[in-house]
């Protein structure tokens, strides 16, 4: 299977999308700070799960990368509320965008609960 394959790839895939698309409308002045930052973050969520998924053959370093990407979904989801509080995006986009932080972060927790599911070898 590949990585793309991953209901949580996907997921924080679309979320990254959904955040570049939004984070074209910010000000210009935050071009190096907020829109990079966010942008950055939520695109490393995906870019570990992918690492992570390459690397199930070692579980430790399986969870490792999902550690990586679990702080990386929740540092977009800080970004998210400093996005809100400068007024860049109403309330309803950004719980929706929050509800999305969260939902992958539970399936990310999911996969570094339950690495075997995902081809890691559980040595006894």
């Amino acid at each position: 299977m590949d990585f793309r394959e991953l209901l949580t790839y996907k997921k924080a895939f679309e979320l990254s999308m959904d955040i570049y698309m939004l984070s074209k409308s910010f000000p210009k002045d935050e071009k190096y700070s907020l829109t990079d930052q966010i942008r950055r973050s939520s695109r490393s969520v995906c870019a570990n799960i992918a690492e992570a998924y390459r690397k199930r053959r070692y579980v430790n370093h399986f969870i490792s990368k999902l550690t990586d990407s679990d702080a990386e979904n929740s540092e977009t989801n800080v970004w998210l509320e400093f996005a809100l509080r400068c007024e860049y995006i109403t309330e309803e986009k950004y719980l929706e965008l929050t509800a999305k932080t969260i939902e992958t972060g539970k399936i990310i927790n999911y996969m570094m609960n339950h690495p075997e599911k995902f081809g890691c070898t559980i040595n006894p």
